[in-house]
């Protein structure tokens, strides 16, 4: 698949909704539909000395530019393939004395890309980043105010001499950025380390249980020659078949929320009203409110959810701490307090079993955590859609959870079934599911052993868990 290749998909009038980009031939599960390269992407600050401003890898010992001694890189490789979109914005952070928010970072970088490509990037780009949706008049008044601000630090940053632009037109940018921003994380998929613009992807609409998923796909990074680098692209892959002019979607929100909730957050950051079937039907809402199978009261419920809510707040708090076995005590407290009253499908009930497991596994207490993983895992089956990539990350932790705990059997099963969804959502060429191929690899050769000699596999698990050479 060539990037930026949109030979498999077309931009249509999808009524209310707008624009929005339709399949032009019939689609497999696990097909990369198009892939993109950034318009324009900045690292997140937090993290500006950690993740290569070129790659997005996050590691250590980064190269710092020697100019503006605020980027940095993994190597001359990255430097120069990324010195292009980094030339002007050098200049601008060494005259300020001081790089800016990646806000307007991100907003200086799309402008220098606009004035230098004058239109589109490139022959697959299907409409300007001019023209995407900027919502800057459905904005409240709290986030104008911002967008204002933003503006305001803008235009000082924004070098003197240069084509100047008026405050609306900026104001304009910042809307587009607002809400049409891509989080991109690091290559292993498992941390958010920036945002950027991909202005094929924003053509795609919302649906809560939609027919595709987008990834962030590093590719190689080990090419020599800087012209040979992949850029830090994304790939929409379908999710399912999906047919000839069928309109495709992703979701712009985490569906583990009741519809209203979902709805909610769309209408505040995406200023639209979802009416996706999943939405109108109220789909799986009763599932994540669900009482336990003991019926108990409208009353206990609403008490139970409550004080779930409270403790969820605690274990933060602890989490943030550093405190984990105070984390560990108040997510068994409130699991208690839960067992009788919410469903093991209740999304409150979901957030506890999830930091239960994480926190034993951390504590190595491994038996247990597989237990709760179990139960979580359990629970996401029944709401989430059968290929949804948290779904299979998910699945993933709970099979290296059963793994560490001696349950190679039930730890060999989830592998597998979190490699065949990491499949379709990531590829195979994923750094993600490279890894999990190896894992599978490994856990298929030690299941064989376990049902070869039970004892001698034994003997061998414990030896190495006494000498532990790396941590998965």
């Amino acid at each position: 698949m060539t990037v930026g290749n949109m030979e498999s998909a077309q931009l249509f009038d999808a009524g209310e909704k707008g624009r929005g980009l339709r399949a032009t031939r019939e689609i497999n599960a696990g097909e990369v539909i198009f892939s993109e390269p950034s318009f324009s992407a900045v690292v997140f600050d937090s993290l500006f000395s950690q993740v290569c401003h070129s790659c997005f890898r996050q590691q250590a010992q980064l190269h710092r530019c020697a100019q503006c001694k605020f980027a940095h890189y993994c190597n001359r490789t990255c430097q120069t393939a990324c010195w292009d979109e980094h030339k002007q914005e050098c200049g601008a952070i060494k005259k300020a004395g001081t790089a800016p928010s990646e806000n307007i970072r991100l907003a200086a970088r799309v402008l220098w890309r606009i004035h230098k490509v004058s239109g589109l990037a490139s022959d697959s780009q299907l409409v300007s980043v001019d023209q995407l949706e900027d919502h800057v008049a459905d904005l409240s008044k709290e986030d104008l105010d911002e967008v204002n601000t933003d503006v305001q630090t803008f235009l000082k940053y924004w070098s003197h001499g240069r084509k100047q632009h008026s405050a609306e037109y900026i104001a304009h940018l910042f809307g587009i950025i607002k809400c049409n921003g891509f989080t991109l994380s690091d290559q292993r998929g498992l941390q958010a380390v920036g945002v950027g613009l991909f202005p094929n992807l924003c053509l795609v609409n919302h649906d809560c249980w939609p027919n595709c998923t987008v990834i962030l796909n590093h590719g190689s990074q080990t090419a020599v020659s800087s012209a040979l680098h992949s850029q830090r692209r994304i790939e929409l892959r379908a999710l399912r078949r999906i047919s000839e002019f069928e309109e495709l979607t992703v979701s712009y929100v985490d569906y583990l929320n009741v519809s209203a909730d979902r709805q909610r957050k769309l209408k505040e950051h995406f200023h639209f009203d979802c009416t996706c079937e999943h939405c109108r039907q109220r789909a799986n809402d009763d599932l994540m409110t669900a009482g336990a199978d003991s019926k108990p009261s409208a009353e206990k419920l609403k008490e139970v959810a409550a004080l779930s809510r409270e403790y969820l707040e605690n274990i933060e708090t602890a989490r943030v701490n550093g405190d984990y076995h105070e984390v560990l005590r108040l997510c068994l407290e409130c699991l208690q307090q839960q067992e009788d009253v919410l469903a093991d499908t209740h999304l409150l009930k979901l957030r506890v079993l999830s930091v239960t497991s994480e926190v034993l596994s951390f504590l190595k207490s491994f038996s247990e955590a597989a237990a709760y993983a179990h139960r979580m895992v359990e629970g996401y089956k029944k709401l989430y859609h059968p290929n949804n990539a948290q779904l299979g990350m998910a699945i993933m932790r709970a099979g290296i959870t059963h793994w560490h705990a001696g349950q190679i059997e039930a730890g060999h099963a989830m592998i597998c079934k979190a490699y065949g969804i990491l499949m379709v959502t990531h590829g195979p060429s994923h750094a993600i599911t490279r890894d999990l191929e190896s894992m599978r690899t490994q856990t298929e050769m030690e299941l064989k052993m376990f049902r070869d000699n039970k004892h001698e596999y034994n003997a061998m698990r414990d030896a190495a868990l006494k000498n532990p050479t790396k941590a998965v």
